[in-house]
This record gives C-alpha cells, structure tokens and sequence, in this order.
C-alpha cells in the first residue's frame, strides 16, 4: 500500500504537465474566488495559445485575479462566468466570454445536472499528513464539482488557509498536483466615505442585539460593521465572510450565542479579505466555510430569528424593482447570493432585508432611483421579495405598500436634486395624482 508521502510525489508536477494531460474541448471548473489556480490555468492558456487547435473551456466564479479565459487574444474560446468580476466583466463586454444566469444556492445542482464536467481544477491548503488537502477559504461548490469531474487537479498553496469544516480532498482522489506558494489575493478595508457612513449608521440603527447578519463587500457594509460595533450576542451567517466580521468577532459583538443553527460559530460559504483575514480563519473552529446550496438556503438562514440582510443595488424603480448586476444591457456581475437573503430574512420571524446604496451614480449626475429601470437592465431582486430600500436620505419600506405608496417614499429617499423630476414622471405616469 503507498504512503500518502509517495502518492504525492507521485502525482507531483509542473504547471505545464498538468495542461498536457488535458484534452482538446474539456470543461474545466474551478468554485469561486481564491478557489481559482493560477499556474494551472496560466500552462492551460500557453498550450492553447501554442496549439491553434487545442481548446477547452473554463467555467469560474468571481474572479478576483487575471483570468486568462477571457484574454481578448483568445477569442473566446474559454470563459464561461457564473458571478464576474473586473476580467470577466470586461472578458464579456468585448465578446470573449459567455454568462450563465443563475442563483448562488442553485449552481452546485446546476454544476452537477448540467454541466458535463472533465476536470475540477482548485487551489488547496497542503496535505496533512492523512493524505487530505482543504479547499480553504472557498466551499461554495466544490463538493459537487469534486462528485462530478471525472479528474482532480490541484495547486498546492501553502498561503491557503485550511478550514476545519470545509471540503476535503484525500490524494487517493487527485489525477494530479503541482505547488505554486504565490500571495493570495486580497481585498484591503478601507474608510468608508460620508455616505456609506450616513447609511451604516441608519442600517444599524435597525438591528436589534441578539440579530444574525449577513454582509456583502464593499463601502457601504463596512460601515454597517462599524456601527455595529456597540451591539451585543450578534450571529454571522452569511456567503461572504470578511475583514468587518472579523473585527466584529473581535470587538465582542459578534458571539453567535443566540443562534438557532450552528450556535457559537460564524458561518459563511467563502472568505475573501485581507491576509490578516485568511490568518484568522485558518484552522479556526469557529468559522465554518460550508457549501453554498445550505448556506444560501433561504429555509435555513429562516431558522435564524432577527435576520439581517444587507445588500446593495445600481439602481430600483418606482415598483421597487432592484437591479443590482447590470447597466442597462451592460454586463456587471451576477444575482449571486441577494435574492436568496432577501427571502431567507422576510421568512425569519422578525428578520429585515436592506438594499443599500448612494442615492446617485456618475458624480452625482444620475438618480439611482428611477421611475422604470433602464432599459435592458436585469431585475436582481422582484418586486415582490424587496423589504427595505436605503439611501442616505433615509429607509424607504416597501412591504404592504402600493405602487403609489412605494413611489412617495422612494422619492423621499433620493436625492433632492431629482425630486421635482421623479414626481413629475410619477404623475406623466399615472401613479401619483
């Protein structure tokens, strides 16, 4: 019987061998963010830029580092984005890469029903010496990609934090591996702005001690986790875990004490951060990095009572109708996660949901609330799950309220410059008299 010393030597090799033992139109499959292997898939783009007839095709989510998948001299002959980031927003827009709509919770279903999968390439925490790598910081859908590729490539990163409750992978399962102990990408905190600040303070101002949070990224939910830094016993459960939860667990208001599910325990299905972040979850027990189909389910994020949901939008219309992943036709991102925490908080007994964002785009030229989305736009969140909408002019509620009630306190909420303008429409519109 070999050692799992020998089959890992075994089955160690360079970036570029890795890319050989891949056939010509595979579907390769990494899960989201620093899931992502960049030697691997750096060889993958060589051969294929060296071989006129050598193609395959990369499906990813998030990325937050160059994807070679959507370089413009490849003529989209690789990326299919899930969630995107900068390269594949970009990859998109200049037609080299493809989209696939889609709930978070629903990929790995869809991962494992749909998507005829060759090959699930991932950047893992070493082996301990059990023979098992971690998937780290990313959970969201590696089980179901590992129960569907039919080989397992791994980029061995000491740097990738082991999570004691995510997926693991024993060496047994691996085709092939190579080591590759690059930074990991990281997303540094920074001050949020006068608004977001304005906002933070309002969001927080609605969420009682005892709640269970769930925050994006960006300025606006850093300063919600500012101003929750006085509350009590709160509870994290969340797709996303970063730096403000961090701070949060260590100020002393986040103890997960009066959580139903997972009590003690902040629970996420993937962390992206700093590297002060990444050092805290690894091989912590009281973050749980667990796949996204539990995690984002809304009947579970119901279980937690007092659910807080906060999210953000491009802009919402008078229905209250959020678009949140488009300009106009313009690709941006995805639905991600929004939708499922909106449901989850509207079933929690007492759970609230906020869509939050500055109340115009483009310096202050554009109203972010709008009398009809822009035409083309993509509705993130219906008209029929949005609860609470937010600017720093105030919180606008939209549950059990008609289409005129919704207009007159969205236009409360938006900027005063573009007051006069949006009541207007709204009367042109037959909605206020």
């Amino acid at each position: 019987m070999k050692t799992v010393i020998s089959q890992y030597k075994q089955k160690l090799k360079r970036p570029e061998e890795i890319a050989a033992l891949m056939e010509c139109s595979w579907v390769c499959c990494s899960d989201i963010a620093l899931g992502y292997p960049p030697a691997i898939y750096s060889a993958v783009m060589n051969r294929i830029q060296q071989e006129a007839d050598f193609t395959v095709q990369l499906h990813t989510i998030l990325d937050v580092q160059p994807m070679p998948c959507y370089d413009e001299r490849l003529m989209g002959k690789m990326g299919v984005s899930w969630f995107s980031g900068k390269y594949a927003r970009q990859g998109v827009a200049a037609g080299v890469g493809d989209v696939m709509p889609c709930y978070y919770r629903d990929m790995p279903e869809l991962f494992e029903n749909y998507i005829d999968m060759d090959a699930f390439c991932a950047t893992v925490s070493p082996m301990d010496r059990h023979g098992y790598f971690s998937t780290g910081c990313t959970a969201s859908n590696s089980l179901a990609m590992l129960k569907k590729a039919e080989h397992i490539f791994l980029e061995v990163n000491e740097n990738m934090p082991r999570s004691l409750s995510g997926p693991v992978i024993h060496i047994s399962q691996v085709t092939a591996l190579c080591e590759n102990s690059v930074s990991l990408p990281t997303t540094e905190s920074s001050e949020p702005d006068a608004v977001s600040q304005i906002i933070g303070k309002l969001i927080a101002a609605e969420i009682p001690d005892g709640a269970t949070i769930q925050l994006g990224i960006g300025g606006i939910p850093e300063a919600v986790g500012q101003a929750l830094k006085k509350k009590h016993h709160l509870g994290i459960h969340t797709e996303l875990f970063t730096d403000s939860m961090m701070e949060l667990i260590a100020s002393g208001a986040v103890d997960n004490s009066r959580k139903a599910i997972h009590p003690g325990r902040s629970v996420a299905t993937f962390a992206y951060g700093s590297q002060n972040m990444y050092d805290f979850v690894n091989d912590n027990p009281a973050i749980e990095i667990l796949p996204v189909d539990y995690v984002n389910n809304p009947l579970v994020i119901a279980e937690h009572s007092d659910f807080i949901s906060v999210n953000s939008a491009l802009e919402v219309d008078f229905w209250g109708q959020v678009c949140a992943e488009s300009v106009g036709n313009r690709h941006i991102s995805g639905t991600g996660g929004q939708s499922d925490y909106v449901r989850g908080a509207r079933l929690s007994p007492g759970g609230k949901s906020f869509i939050a964002f500055p109340s115009t785009a483009i310096n202050g030229k554009v109203s972010r609330i709008k009398p009809t989305l822009t035409q083309g736009a993509v509705v993130t969140t219906s008209k029929n799950d949005v609860d609470r909408i937010v600017t720093e002019y105030g919180i606008a509620e939209m549950r059990g309220k008609t289409l005129s009630e919704r207009t007159r306190a969205l236009i409360a909420i938006a900027h005063p410059d573009f007051r006069e303008a949006l009541k207007a429409e709204a009367r042109k519109m037959k909605i206020l008299s």
